[in-house]
């Protein structure tokens, strides 16, 4: 993204959450490079869960349904 990465722009959907009192929407990372600490920074950014390609349908489908879930109890 050209004015701000996905790290930024989870922290501003928190933070608009958090000052306007809406929902939690579930944000999953999705990287091509994955090296160690990935999960743990986008974590901390505010997004729900993190996914490294390649993507297999399986393991999408499991990270989707954890972020959903986290969300559900965040709300």
């Amino acid at each position: 993204m050209p004015e701000m990465d996905g790290y930024d722009a989870s922290r501003l959907i928190r933070e608009r959450e958090r000052e306007n009192g809406h929902e939690h929407l579930p944000i999953v990372a999705t990287t091509a490079h994955s090296m160690s600490g990935d999960r743990e920074k986008c974590l901390a950014a505010g997004m729900d869960e993190y996914i490294s390609k390649p993507i297999r349908t399986i393991e999408l489908s499991s990270t989707l349904a954890r972020a959903i879930a986290s969300a559900a109890n965040v709300a």
